[in-house]
């Protein structure tokens, strides 16, 4: 009867495997929601995705390709033969590229979204200061300069500054300091850039605007009279509470201008010898034109397309990151 008891107590005590947790119906309900939720809005985007990759993926391939090729055009079509990366080599040794195309296209696309972006800040905080009446008033002029197509703007400003019988011609005259019979704003690059200048921040500044002001009527009023306790002044309260609040917003418009500036072509081309006539006053998206259309030089054409495509894409990508740097921090 002991030997029973001390085998009894020897023997190991039989192990139990841990349950499994079953998966309930709760949550394989709730899985299945999570991967609609998911895929829902790419299947609801399929579509427009699609017409997307048609418009622009599609010919955007198409240039990149052109631009690895030897492309000699004839009638009722062309031949093209692979030369590999003939064409940037070309173009990246050509002086006109590295004196006139490339600065002229950054130096105005800066100057461009600099202005552009601090006029439209101006007009904003001015909006935000005024009446019901008069911010609609305002803002219906300065939405007025934002409908207006690019030619018919361009025209407007060609005529102002036209030679002779132009506005400003005509004031400058009048003031001593220029004979309007012997000036032509148009054919010195500096001042051909000034009226361009002047030309895409007009038509751009009310995007900015209006876009800034949505950001400032989110600021709330107790912020501002917190730095005015504390004696900050005007500049102060923009820089320490403005700024820091809507930087999103700030981000989001110096990208979209940049992309829109850095690719001008209308305002240039229109422009009195903007058309090619002029060499000084060439950027790359007319510089591309011209090689592609006016010289029948379609693969070089596309390789400065492409360069200007990746420039935009570098700055681009730049600004991004750090919209998402600063939307992580905040």
């Amino acid at each position: 009867m002991a030997e029973e008891t001390l085998t009894a107590e020897a023997a190991p005590a039989p192990t139990q495997e841990p349950a499994r947790p079953r998966r309930t119906e709760s949550e394989k309900a709730l899985r299945k929601k999570r991967l609609i939720a998911v895929t829902r809005p790419w299947l609801l985007l399929t579509p427009a995705l699609a017409v997307l990759a048609g418009l622009l993926l599609w010919p955007l391939i198409q240039v990149v390709k052109l631009s690895f090729q030897d492309y000699q055009s004839g009638f009722g079509g062309g031949t093209a033969v692979w030369n590999g990366v003939e064409n940037y080599r070309k173009l990246l040794s050509d002086p006109l590229l590295w004196k006139t195309a490339l600065p002229n296209t950054l130096f105005f696309a800066i100057a461009c979204v600099l202005l552009t972006v601090a006029l439209g800040t101006l007009v904003a905080l001015l909006l935000n200061r005024l009446g019901a009446f008069w911010k609609y008033t305002v803002s219906t002029a300065i939405m007025a300069a934002w409908a207006m197509p690019a030619v018919t703007g361009t025209y407007v400003w060609v005529w102002l500054f036209a030679a002779e019988d132009g506005l400003f011609s005509r004031l400058a005259g009048a003031a001593g300091l220029i004979d309007p019979a012997n000036t032509n704003w148009f054919t010195e690059r500096l001042s051909f850039y000034a009226i361009a200048t002047v030309n895409v921040v007009h038509h751009g500044f009310p995007f900015v605007a209006v876009t800034v002001l949505a950001g400032l009527v989110t600021i709330p009023k107790e912020l501002y009279e917190a730095a005015m306790l504390d004696g900050a002044n005007a500049w102060q309260r923009f820089w320490k509470v403005t700024v820091p609040s809507i930087k999103p917003v700030f981000m989001v418009v110096t990208i979209l201008s940049t992309i829109w500036d850095f690719k001008v072509f209308t305002q240039i081309y229109l422009m009195p010898g903007g058309n090619g006539s002029q060499e000084e006053v060439y950027n790359l998206g007319v510089w591309s034109y011209v090689k592609a259309f006016a010289g029948k030089d379609y693969d070089m054409g596309a390789a400065i397309a492409v360069l200007l495509t990746l420039i935009l894409v570098v700055i681009t990508i730049t600004y991004i990151r750090a919209l998402f740097k600063e939307g992580d921090e905040l």
